[in-house]
């Protein structure tokens, strides 16, 4: 059975609620993220967890590393027997920081977070992260997923409104554009600022979109699946 570029985002309130999440969604989506709220409560656990419900399903494990590089080192290979599909590194840390991740875990795709979505142009220029040559959150973005990527990142984060920026800026490295801050139409925004309905996201350039309440926020967590992967996959 087809199933949809999707990481459904398990942010579950404990482990029973995440494995039941992830045998909901696990026959519509190709991929489930398990973030810092369910690692940090469970550790490998979690991803043992989504795993064994939805065998089928890829496993992006989303810690956002940002430290040293000798720091990321550690933390990466402390993971290396998950075996992840995706893990997370902030692509600000630098393209040492960014080497260090890639070389540690050679079977993964290192993804290289660009600019949070829940950040505005306006709060880039207020913490004054923005310069000459760099003039909104989609220039900062393109500049750091070519860094990323030049340092062995094989995965990129970065809003809908520039994965059509940053995948022309990568042209055609093998490199995975993932797409937070995607919203059904109807959807409330929480506390997303750059979105796009999934349908968008994809015809922009993304490969993977990462969606997690309007899914698991929703009263059959299954049905909501199936409703935007059947949307996508039919569209």
């Amino acid at each position: 059975m087809s199933r949809a570029p999707i990481a459904v985002a398990l942010d579950a309130p404990d482990r029973e609620t995440l494995s039941a999440w992830a045998r909901a969604v696990g026959p519509h989506v190709s991929t489930l993220k398990v973030g810092l709220e369910a690692y940090l409560r469970d550790g490998h656990a979690a991803v043992e967890a989504a795993r064994a419900a939805a065998p089928d399903c890829a496993i992006f494990l989303d810690l956002k590393f940002h430290d040293i590089p000798a720091t990321v080192s550690g933390a990466a290979r402390a993971v290396a027997d998950l075996a992840p599909d995706y893990l997370t590194v902030h692509a600000s840390g630098g393209p040492a920081m960014v080497a260090a991740a890639a070389e540690a875990l050679p079977r993964t795709r290192v993804v290289a977070v660009t600019v949070l979505t829940s950040l505005t142009t306006q709060d880039l220029h207020d913490l004054n992260l923005l310069g000459p040559g760099v003039d909104s959150a989609g220039d900062l973005a393109v500049r750091l997923a070519v860094a990323a990527a030049d340092a062995g990142a094989r995965a990129v984060v970065c809003s809908p409104e520039e994965v059509g920026d940053v995948r022309a800026a990568l042209g055609d490295r093998d490199v995975v554009l993932i797409t937070p801050g995607v919203r059904p139409a109807g959807a409330a925004m929480g506390d997303q600022r750059r979105v796009a309905t999934p349908r968008e996201a994809l015809s922009r350039g993304a490969d993977l979109l990462v969606i997690g309440r309007p899914i698991t926020g929703a009263a059959d967590v299954g049905a909501a699946a199936a409703a935007i992967a059947r949307d996508l996959l039919d569209g």
